[in-house]
């Protein structure tokens, strides 16, 4: 095999202490369905004489049985292990292989290709160092291309080598190598891969696999082999920001008490001061355990046991770092998400979220937008289905010590749990901005100076819009809980005032979400900038001459006195849908009452979080002992005594 040495003959000893000391790389193989990922693994470890006798018989064998070769020698087969996969002759699930040369160790994630199994090529690409992208000459860049590469850059792979594979099927030609080349240039000038690289390769055949080609004469870059082996990695590792998650306390008797746990980032030494987050006491290290001994200094991604000079409290999913280097901490986060679970993401479950050694429950309050990775546009979206990838901000039930993913892919990742099902349902990376900062509520901002409006923006008065429509504009606010039927009253009001032959226009919560909110969630922040929103566009209808009628949870006296202050206090009408909550439960279609219950929905008025009646109403209906029509009643008797209408 490659890797033999002839110290295994005079000092095996020493063989192992050079095997062991040799460089880790991790790589996986993505790109598009049957562009040859398992039979370029296949043909690594062939021809790098990496692949045992036994094993070689049985591929061989099964060449002629279920090969995609036509009875010939079939390469895949080494990677493709499953039933399902050598019957359907693709790949299903991440396989992995261990192999090594005389150089370098390696372990190969060979990803699918398929769109269905995109949450398994994300899974095999969240620890890898490279990723070799293939393309079929004969097709060149193709949509699950674009969306392996832009996974590939979201999770901070930094060298890609693009290996346009089945050359002889394009007889060699280097116009069409050429061509896929500058394609795909084109493509990745929007992403983030900093060390990228073009390999024309026949997997089939071995053609710049290991050895190099006699049919590409006009190749004259590196074999994919000589590649793996070069390829620099030792400046990926974060090494300048101390980070180490506490995962266990160890405490064998009462002379031992260390901090057990992965080294995340950074380098650490005996004698070092340290700070402990989020207590904030600090200390020095007095020594660094290992079952082989103590070390002078550790570096990720050691294991390692820490002791320290002081005795300070320290427990499961605290984080050790040094004083002047300290990471974000935070219980509202921005991330990106990629979607991996078969029900589809709804803003305001509840889930856990597991992050370096703690995990702790919390809720998906914004979806931010949804990327197209086939174009890379960025759309709103209600939700985000299985293989789907977003911007979220998340609210948690305490703060993390986190990282951006960019900076620090250990400390920058988590992954998203049900609770239910406990299943593994999404994988995130950690943005820099905070979630706080996109979705506070800004009523209280001061204008800027010379931000004030200078004049009139409209050259038509109120006065001849109340002559034109026959009615002074209005903003009748319809606040109650969910189920209580203050939309459906709203529509019915709408109507009748239509009917009359008013200028009238309905907003409703939901459909501002849809639209004008669709960055927002439902925190108490989110519910409040949603209204604020709500306000300046029931504002710009009552400027028009319109009436609004507006229906709306809002579940806060205090912003709704904001509300009217922005619309004017003598045209602003609170109808207050006060129909109890016993009765909004049994009208719950949607079982959201009971996601409140069980703790799947926080920040739910009447449930998890309060509804504050509001103190003094214009009208007080109630759905349970009124009709619609009575209700409608009510409201249009206030709105003529208020002389909106005649």
């Amino acid at each position: 095999m490659s890797h033999q040495s002839d110290l295994i003959a005079s000092d095996i000893h020493a063989y192992l202490k050079q095997h062991e000391n040799k460089q880790l790389l991790r790589f996986i193989t993505c790109g598009s369905v049957d562009d040859g990922k398992s039979t370029l693994i296949g043909r690594l470890l062939y021809d790098s004489k990496l692949v045992y006798e036994d094993e070689l018989a049985k591929v061989q064998t099964d060449s002629a049985r279920q090969g995609s070769t036509g009875g010939n020698f079939d390469p895949s087969l080494f990677m493709d292990g499953l039933k399902e996969e050598r019957e359907q002759g693709i790949t299903i699930d991440v396989a992995y292989r261990y192999f090594s040369t005389a150089k370098r160790k390696f372990i190969i994630a060979d990803t699918p290709g398929h769109e269905q199994y995109t949450r398994n090529m994300a899974t095999g690409a969240s620890t890898a160092d490279l990723a070799i992208l293939m393309i079929d000459a004969r097709h060149g860049v193709l949509t699950q291309t674009k969306r392996h590469s832009f996974i590939v850059s979201l999770l901070g792979i930094r060298h890609v080598v693009v290996a346009i594979n089945k050359m002889d099927l394009v007889d060699f030609s280097q116009e069409r190598f050429d061509e896929i080349c500058d394609e795909y240039r084109s493509f990745a000038t929007r992403l983030d891969l900093p060390d990228l690289h073009f390999i024309p390769i026949s997997a089939l055949n071995g053609d710049n696999v290991v050895d190099r080609s006699e049919q590409m004469q006009w190749y004259s870059g590196s074999t994919l082999m000589n590649f793996l082996e070069t390829v620099y990695i030792g400046s990926d590792r974060n090494l300048q920001d101390f980070r180490f998650p506490v995962q266990w306390v160890n405490r064998p008797n009462l002379d031992f008490r260390g901090f057990c746990g992965t080294i995340a980032s950074g380098i650490i030494r005996p004698g070092e001061e340290i700070m402990v987050m989020p207590s904030g006491r600090k200390s020095k290290v007095k020594s660094i355990v290992t079952y082989d001994g103590d070390l002078d200094e550790a570096f990720a991604p050691e294991s390692v046991t820490l002791t320290l000079e002081d005795e300070i409290d320290a427990s499961r999913g605290d984080m050790i770092v040094r004083p002047g280097n300290t990471p974000k901490s935070s219980d509202s986060v921005q991330a990106m998400l990629v979607w991996m679970g078969e029900e589809a993401m709804v803003p305001g479950k509840t889930y856990l979220f597991k992050h370096t050694s703690q995990t702790v429950p919390g809720s998906i309050d914004t979806l931010n937008y949804k990327v197209d990775v086939n174009t890379l546009h960025r759309s709103p979206a209600p939700e985000l289905e299985l293989n789907e990838i977003g911007r979220v901000g998340i609210s948690l039930s305490s703060a993390i010590h986190f990282d951006a993913y960019r900076r620090n892919r250990s400390t920058g990742a988590f992954i998203v749990i049900d609770r239910i099902t406990n299943a593994t349902v999404a994988a995130g990376m950690l943005l820099d901005q905070a979630g706080g900062e996109a979705s506070r509520s800004i009523w209280d901002d001061e204008a800027a100076a010379g931000d004030e409006a200078t004049g009139d923006v409209s050259a038509v008065t109120v006065d001849e819009r109340q002559a034109r429509f026959g009615q002074k504009p209005a903003t009748v606010l319809l606040t109650g809980l969910t189920g209580s039927g203050k939309t459906a009253v709203g529509q019915a009001l709408e109507r009748r005032l239509f009917d009359a032959g008013r200028a009238v226009s309905m907003i409703d919560g939901e459909q501002v979400r849809r639209g004008l909110s669709s960055d927002l969630g439902y925190s108490a922040n989110d519910r409040s900038e949603n209204l604020r929103r709500s306000a300046y566009l029931a504002q710009a209808l009552n400027d028009a001459g319109v009436i609004c009628v507006a229906s709306f949870v809002a579940p806060n006296e205090e912003v709704r006195q904001k509300v009217a202050r922005v619309i004017g206090e003598d045209q602003f009408v609170v109808v207050h849908v006060a129909t109890p909550i016993e009765v909004c439960r049994e009208r719950d279609s949607k079982g959201q009452y009971a996601q409140a219950d069980s703790g799947e929905l926080l920040n739910f008025p009447g449930v998890t979080a309060t509804y504050e009646s509001p103190e003094a109403p214009a009208v007080t209906v109630d759905t349970s002992t009124m009709t619609i029509d009575q209700c409608v009643d009510a409201i249009i008797d206030q709105l003529k005594a208020k002389q909106v209408i005649k």
